[in-house]
């Protein structure tokens, strides 16, 4: 079962609110909306009215003081909070699209702006899920799904007290598991990414935690040209599985 009980939360923007709607995964309870907007907020107040969701209309102060921020585009939604999912669920979702698998294990990853990066990019890229820890580690927060504009929406969450215990699970399932490390690690290109994989990304600034890194099968590096030693977790997340995403494409062209 999931380990979380949901909460009410505020959603604000445009494109995000509007992926709720449209994806359906989580109950929106309010729409509140600008009064007098147009456009793109016609849309939303059509979407919510379709599917039967309460629309309220408010000031901009009113939508400020319940987003918590300036930055609301007209639009707040008062949503359930995404639930955690249980990660046996997550392991058989691959089987259950005909995929290899793709998962991302994040080791105390803290900043919710990251983890809303990494959930874009999982959308986009073809992850079939996260597994982070249960301490240490930004969660499925308000912050985390203003970041990630509605992908918190499609790809779930798995959140595990002990994560090298998730990760040997994995490797139990045929799962390979690539942690990423900024030096020392073989190119991802040169690796072979196209069967079952997680990819481990270690948390700002520390990295991946030894215990974690030597649980790992093997070690990827992204070669650096460039002054700066490493790359954001979450430029590094979308970098890896972009890699995936076109070995995987290529040898299914053969």
């Amino acid at each position: 079962m999931p380990d979380a009980t949901p909460e009410s939360g505020a959603l604000c923007g445009r494109h995000p609110v509007l992926e709720l709607l449209r994806g359906g995964s989580r109950r929106a309870q309010e729409i509140a909306v600008l009064a007098g907007g147009r456009g793109p907020l016609q849309e939303i107040v059509s979407l919510a009215r379709r599917a039967g969701v309460k629309v309220s209309f408010r000031t901009r102060d009113q939508l400020t003081a319940m987003a918590g921020s300036p930055d609301h585009q007209g639009v707040v939604a008062r949503v359930a909070r995404a639930e955690y999912a249980d990660l046996e669920d997550l392991l058989a979702i691959p089987a259950e699209r005909s995929e290899p698998a793709l998962f991302l294990a994040l080791d105390q990853v803290q900043d919710p702006r990251n983890l809303g990066a990494l959930l874009r990019a999982a959308d986009a890229l073809g992850v079939h899920g996260l597994i982070i820890p249960r301490h240490h580690a930004a969660g499925l927060t308000d912050a985390t799904a203003r970041v990630a504009m509605g992908a918190i929406e499609f790809v779930r969450v798995a959140r595990e007290v002990n994560l090298v215990a998730a990760m040997e699970h994995m490797k139990k399932k045929q799962i390979w598991v690539y942690g990423a490390v900024p030096a020392g690690g073989t190119a991802p290109w040169v690796a072979d990414l196209t069967g079952p994989v997680c990819l481990v990304l270690g948390g700002e600034g520390e990295g991946l935690r030894p215990l974690v890194e030597r649980t790992c099968d093997g070690l990827l590096t992204i070669p650096m040209t460039g002054h700066l030693g490493s790359l954001n977790v979450g430029a590094a997340g979308a970098i890896l599985c972009y890699e995936i995403a076109r070995q995987r494409s290529l040898k299914s062209r053969k």
